[in-house]
């Protein structure tokens, strides 16, 4: 069987892409910008027991869907009392646990205590897709259209004329079956789910798992992989919302991102095909800056595609630091893009875990191939076909800075 392998496939379609810009929104509900479940269960502090063999992740009721199905909250913990529950409902990371410089735990995701609070009227009016497994095509398919093998596909259009993240039900909102474990790097939850032929205007029966691990050097894992028996297109990713200070915005946190060029769009928000230089505007975080600092020289806020310069194997995606908590996240991805969101559409209308979301409440990191790659013969390819199989790892590793 062929290894697809996502990094791959930058390639074979970089070379033709020199010069291109996409700002390619992922909000649901806005044209300018994009925009953790039941009673949880107290854990240890610790992933092994006295003889040292590590322990299973544990699980408790996240409550029930609208349709009366049963989903869990399954919680990791790594060695250093690090932990992150995630509903099959989704594969949604719903909470994530990290020390500060002080050594204090915090919770540095949005999401909400109960499986209720992402079917909410709010919820679905604002879909902001709060740490949700995104698929089948993150991001942007033009005008809900694409031609493979000589045939058009339509797909339901849920975004302004065009189809997002994976159209109206996507793999965010679908019940995964789930298998709690343990690895040599730390616990896991193994994700697993059918995407049969025609969902969503999509051709092929895809196969998908999601595999992800707290690692015991304080890295949250996540590994996709997946197979088809018809031609696709396939863009999967997370969607979490990270505040490292637990504070009411992100304005304050620092952010590198090793990324030349950026991908620019049409009114529609569909890349218009080029790659535009960093250099000289506030889309540049090749050395840091403050998301805050030039957010205002941005009409509608960060909400863009980042061509990330490594073109193979694993990578660095963005580092993040919080300087009022010292903590840092690093983001290494096997993807040729990344998907910076800063948040502008939460209004406060969504209350989760006892907070109150305003505008720039959380920033995503959404590791991906470009929007709309299906209709842009010159980007990276998302195609997967029979025979082949996709993989693509992203970590997003803590710590913290004195």
């Amino acid at each position: 069987m062929t290894n697809f392998n996502r990094a791959g496939l930058l390639t074979k379609g970089v070379a033709g892409l020199a010069g291109f810009l996409s700002v390619a929104s992922c909000n649901q509900s806005a044209p300018a910008t994009e925009q953790a479940a039941g009673t949880s269960q107290t854990m240890t502090d610790t992933t092994q027991t006295a003889s040292g063999a590590a322990t299973a992740p544990t699980s408790a009721s996240f409550g029930k869907t609208q349709d009366g199905t049963e989903v869990q909250l399954y919680t990791l913990t790594n060695a250093h009392g690090m932990k992150v529950s995630i509903t099959n409902f989704g594969g949604t990371i719903t909470s994530l646990m990290v020390p500060d410089k002080a050594g204090k735990l915090g919770d540095v995701v949005l999401g909400f205590d109960n499986v209720n609070g992402y079917q909410s009227p709010e919820f679905k009016k604002s879909n902001p897709y709060f740490g949700a497994l995104i698929g089948r095509y993150g991001n942007r398919i033009g005008k809900g259209k694409f031609t493979l093998d000589g045939k058009e596909y339509s797909l339901p259009l849920n975004n302004n004329g065009n189809t997002l993240h994976g159209g109206e039900k996507g793999f965010d909102e679908k019940v995964w079956q789930a298998e709690p474990g343990t690895s040599a790097d730390g616990q896991t939850l193994k994700l697993t789910y059918l995407s049969k032929d025609g969902e969503e205007g999509f051709p092929g029966n895809l196969n998908v798992t999601v595999v992800y691990t707290l690692t015991n050097d304080d890295a949250l894992k996540i590994d996709y992989s997946a197979s088809t028996d018809k031609a696709t297109p396939v863009n999967l990713t997370n969607h979490a919302y990270f505040n490292l200070s637990g504070g009411k915005d992100v304005l304050g946190h620092e952010v590198t991102m090793p990324a030349d060029r950026y991908t620019v769009v049409d009114a529609g928000l569909i890349p218009t095909g080029e790659l535009r230089p960093v250099k000289g505007t506030p889309f540049d975080f090749t050395s840091a800056h403050t998301i805050g600092e030039r957010i205002g020289q941005v009409p509608g806020g960060y909400d863009h595609n980042w061509v990330l310069n490594q073109a193979s194997g694993s990578h660095a995606a963005a580092t993040v630091y919080e300087p009022t908590t010292g903590r840092t996240m690093e983001v290494t991805t096997t993807e040729p893009g990344l998907q910076f969101y800063t948040g502008n559409f939460l209004d406060g209308t969504l209350k989760g875990k006892g907070t109150t979301y305003g505008k720039h409440a959380g920033f995503c990191m959404e590791t991906q191939h470009f929007p709309d790659s299906p209709n842009q013969p010159k980007f990276p390819s998302t195609i997967l076909k029979p025979g082949e199989t996709l993989q693509s790892t992203t970590t997003y590793k803590f710590g913290v800075r004195q």
